[in-house]
């Protein structure tokens, strides 16, 4: 029996409204960390280290040491924009990953 649910994972309109990716609700949403806006669009990685770590030492929602939380959901940003992601930003957000260990004191 087929459904009326698209599983195709396009973007498509349902009931006149355009589908956002489930990743990027994720991002807005998560219930580990509360990000300040467009962290991840910041061009100086230590900015964005620094957010993620201010993020997460505040949360108290999250699972794991703020410095799992803070790179867990820098990974997931990285990996979900995948092929959408300009280069330079993804240079930018993986020189944040080093930053990140450097601000926690785990170089």
């Amino acid at each position: 029996m087929a459904t009326s649910r698209d599983r195709s994972g396009s973007k498509g309109k349902r009931n006149d409204q355009v589908v956002k990716k489930w990743s990027s609700r994720v991002t807005a949403t998560s219930n580990a960390l509360d990000l300040e806006n467009n962290v991840f669009k910041d061009d100086d990685p230590h900015k964005i280290a620094l957010s993620l770590k201010r993020s997460a030492n505040k949360s108290h929602r999250r699972k794991g040491t703020p410095f799992q939380s803070a790179m867990s959901m820098l990974n997931f940003y990285i990996n979900r924009a995948g092929h959408n992601l300009p280069e330079k930003q993804k240079e930018i957000l993986e020189k944040a990953k080093d930053e990140l260990r450097k601000v926690f004191n785990r170089e």
